[in-house]
C-alpha cells in the first residue's frame, strides 16, 4: 500500500526504541520541513516488545504525514528497511536508524548532493562515539575481507543511512532476495553515487541491537551474497591438504622400509585434527550457500504487516498485508 506521491520520504526501521522514537521525530521534523513541506515519515516497527508502536501511534495522531507500520514479528533490520522503502512514495527516499546515531541534520547534506545530480548519496562514518575497540577492529577487517572476496567494492564504515531517488528505489525493490545485505546491493546496483562523511554520536537511549553473533551473521550474509570465492578457497585448501598428506604418506613409507618408524599418536592426532577441521569448515561454507538457496526456493513473503497507523489510511488501518 503506497500513498500518493510526495517529494521526500523518510524511512526509519526500528526495534525496541521507545526511548528514541519521539526524540528522533522532534529532531527530524524541522530538518525535513527545510527541504519540503510535501513529505512523509515512515516508521517500521520490526516486532518491538516495548512501547515503540504506541509512541508511533501518538505521533501519527499528531501528524497525518507520518505512517506507522508494525510487522507481525522481528524479520530483521534489513527486511524492515526494505519494507519501509516498499511503502514509500517519495521522489526522494532517505533511510536512517532510530537510535539517534544517524544525525538528522546530515539529511540536508545528502539532499544537497542529490540536487547536484547524484542518484544515490551514501554516508561514511568517520567516527563512532560509543564504539569499542573490538567493533572498530572487526569492522575494519570485515570490509577488507569482503572487498577482497567479492566482485563489488563496498566503502569501509558505510551505513544504511542514505538518500536514493525514485529511479534507484524502484530498481532496489526489484531485488527480492531474502538474505539481504543492503550496502552490498546498493553497490551492486551502480548508478551515479556519492558519499557524505559524518560523525556518529552516542546512542540517546537503549542498547545496540547488534550483538557479536548478529555482527558475524551480518558479515556472513555480506560475504556469501556477493562472492563464490569462499567455495573456491575451501576447494584449494582441500587440494593443499591432500597434497601435503600424499607427501607425508611417501615419507612414512620410506621411514617404514628404512626401519625408522616408532609407535606414536602425535602425528596421527595432528593430521586428523587438521584434515577434520578443514573438512568441517568446507562443509560449513557449503551449508551457508545451500541455506541461501533453500530460503529463496521456499518463496515465502519477505515480511508480513500486522498493523498500520496513520490518519490518512481510513479503513485500511490495522489490516494485514502480505508482501514479497
Amino acid at each position: 500500500m503506497i500513498l500518493k506521491q510526495t517529494h521526500i520520504s523518510i524511512v526509519i526501521p526500528l526495534l525496541n526504541e521507545d526511548g528514541n522514537v519521539m526524540v528522533l521525530y522532534k529532531s527530524l521534523l524541522p530538518v525535513v520541513e527545510k527541504i519540503s513541506t510535501d513529505y512523509e515519515i515512515i516508521f517500521v516497527d520490526d516486532g518491538s516488545k516495548d512501547n515503540s508502536f504506541d509512541i508511533i501511534n501518538e505521533i501519527c495522531s499528531q501528524n497525518e504525514r507520518v505512517l506507522g507500520i508494525s510487522l507481525s514479528r522481528n524479520f530483521g533490520h534489513q527486511i524492515a528497511l526494505a519494507a519501509g522503502m516498499e511503502h514509500s512514495s517519495g521522489e526522494v527516499v532517505v533511510t536512517l536508524d532510530a537510535d539517534m546515531q544517524h544525525p538528522p541534520e546530515i539529511i540536508l547534506d545528502l539532499y544537497k548532493k542529490y540536487t547536484e545530480g547524484y542518484d544515490i548519496v551514501n554516508t561514511i562514518r568517520t567516527e563512532t562515539a560509543d564504539s569499542g575497540a573490538f567493533k572498530k577492529i572487526s569492522s575494519r577487517y570485515f570490509y577488507k575481507i569482503i572487498n577482497k572476496l567479492s566482485d563489488i567494492h563496498i566503502e569501509p564504515s558505510s551505513a544504511d543511512f542514505r538518500l536514493m531517488n525514485r529511479k534507484t528505489v524502484n530498481a532496489f525493490l526489484q531485488l527480492k532476495e531474502k538474505d539481504r545485505f543492503t550496502r552490498g546491493l546498493i553497490s551492486w546496483m551502480g548508478f551515479k553515487q556519492a558519499q557524505v562523511e559524518y560523525t556518529s554520536p552516542n546512542r540517546f537511549s537503549g542498547k545496540t541491537k547488534y550483538s557479536i553473533f548478529k555482527m558475524f551473521r551480518f558479515a556472513a550474509d555480506g560475504i556469501t551474497s556477493f562472492s563464490a570465492k569462499p567455495l573456491r578457497i575451501s576447494f584449494f585448501a582441500g587440494l593443499i591438504v591432500s597434497f601435503a598428506g600424499l607427501l607425508y604418506a611417501i615419507y612414512a613409507v620410506i621411514q617404514y622400509f628404512g626401519g625408522k618408524t616408532i609407535p606414536g599418536w602425535t602425528s596421527i592426532l595432528v593430521s586428523v585434527l587438521i584434515i577434520g577441521g578443514i573438512q568441517l569448515i568446507s562443509i560449513g561454507i557449503i551449508g551457508e550457500y545451500l541455506a541461501r538457496v533453500f530460503n529463496e526456493a521456499k518463496n515465502r513473503p519477505m515480511y508480513l504487516v500486522k498493523q498500520y497507523s496513520s490518519g490518512r489510511l481510513g479503513d485500511d488501518s490495522g489490516s494485514v498485508l502480505f508482501r514479497k
